[in-house]
């Protein structure tokens, strides 16, 4: 077994024994891993306080190269994040960002792009006015970090250029994003979207910060929240269980 340090996310801890836990992180170097830490419950404890849940600690770990349990060594707190303590809503947003790491990662795939994006998406989840905006957009980092990034421009079937005709274009679940007239008919698991809601889409998935422009309005982000949640349900074959609690 080798020691590993690196910044890890608590996104699960499960009691077991008298006084230890397993617990699921998402680390930086190793991507999602379950590990067991002895003696984590007891008073004096030196892992007290670096295993809280959606919190980043510097770890070490004696990483296990079977499907065995790593051990957890060390853990000392680094970021905390504070509006989850003191905001709902912001905590539910955690919370959610918690269980699309946890169900949508492999174990021992390290993604430490993704890695950044949840720790900067949990930095600023204090912000209202941003926060569902924020969400969406980590929601499509993850996608796309992880290889399942719908078609946005082209045809997901065939691969030409798709334009809204009529202010409307089809989505496939299944097929992986935007279908031209072509290819629409005789997939299964289609939605519509109106042109605005593919262009917000679009919007939040592109770099830089012309996302904090997009109208913030329920009238926008409301259809973009359904179809990504859709997408994601699909992904999962079932409904993540924090999605009815995000708000728009």
């Amino acid at each position: 077994m080798a020691a590993v340090r690196t910044l890890g996310l608590v996104l699960r801890s499960v009691e077991v024994f008298e006084t230890s836990l397993v617990v699921t992180l998402f680390t930086r170097e190793l991507g999602k891993v379950a590990a067991l830490a002895k003696g984590a419950r007891r008073l004096k404890s030196p892992l007290q306080g670096g295993l809280d849940l959606l919190g980043v600690s510097d770890i070490v770990l004696l990483h296990k190269a079977s499907e065995a349990l790593d051990l957890i060594t060390e853990a000392a707190p680094r970021e905390r994040f504070a509006s989850l303590r003191r905001d709902l809503a912001a905590l539910y947003a955690g919370y959610y960002i918690s269980e699309l790491l946890s169900d949508l990662t492999d174990l021992n795939d390290p993604h430490p792009r993704l890695f950044d994006a949840a720790v900067v998406t949990l930095r600023h989840l204090d912000d209202p006015t941003l926060r569902a905006r924020r969400v969406l957009r980590f929601e499509l980092a993850c996608l796309r970090e992880l290889g399942l990034m719908p078609a946005l421009d082209d045809c997901a079937h065939c691969g030409l250029e798709v334009v809204a005709r009529g202010d409307k274009v089809a989505f496939g679940l299944a097929t992986g994003g935007v279908l031209c007239p072509e290819c629409r008919p005789g997939q299964p698991h289609v939605a519509t979207l109106s042109g605005r809601t593919l262009e917000a889409i679009r919007v939040l998935a592109s770099p830089g910060n012309t996302w904090r422009d997009l109208d913030p309005s329920a009238a926008t982000l409301a259809p973009v929240r359904t179809t990504l949640g859709n997408v994601i349900s699909h992904l999962l074959g079932r409904r993540p269980r924090l999605l009815p609690y995000l708000g728009v």
